[in-house]
């Protein structure tokens, strides 16, 4: 299977499990845990939520993570700040790069926007440098898609 087969796989589990729910709680825990289930060389995925001048951590898999995260910092507030998607190789390259877990060697960061609000971003680390390339950019913004449309994003 094709990367780009094992990306529209997850986007039609992802369609699944989240049909008849909407609440934004209970579908960023899912959708966590599924591309964590799913992914190899990933040791942490989840949701930071926007907050004012800063993103707040939501539901994830993988250790503790930072609680809060500017929006000028990071390859988080990066991707937030300008809505697209950053793919970072290796983080030890990234100026203000955050390191939550030290183990962590290459980032891809998809920014979460619902009509003209920037709702959070969706962040998945791994131990792996160059883990993450233009086939996880595009499959990734399928699932965040496919997150927005399937969750009332109202109150997140």
């Amino acid at each position: 299977m094709t990367k780009s087969d094992a990306y529209a796989n997850l986007v039609e589990q992802l369609a699944s499990l989240l049909a008849g729910e909407r609440d934004w709680i209970a579908n960023a825990a899912n959708t966590a845990a599924l591309i964590g289930d799913a992914l190899d060389e990933v040791n942490w995925v989840g949701f930071y939520f926007a907050r004012g001048d800063e993103l707040v951590v939501g539901p994830f898999q993988g250790k503790p993570a930072c609680a809060r995260i500017a929006l000028d910092r990071g390859v988080c507030g990066a991707a937030a700040r300008r809505r697209e998607t950053l793919v970072v190789p290796d983080v030890r390259d990234f100026p203000g790069h955050v390191a939550c877990d030290a183990a962590s060697r290459s980032e891809i960061v998809v920014p979460i926007v619902a009509g003209d609000r920037l709702v959070g971003v969706l962040d998945l680390d791994s131990p792996v440098t160059n883990r993450f390339d233009e086939e996880d950019r595009e499959g990734l913004e399928r699932v965040v898609e496919t997150f927005v449309v399937n969750t009332d994003l109202e109150n997140a």
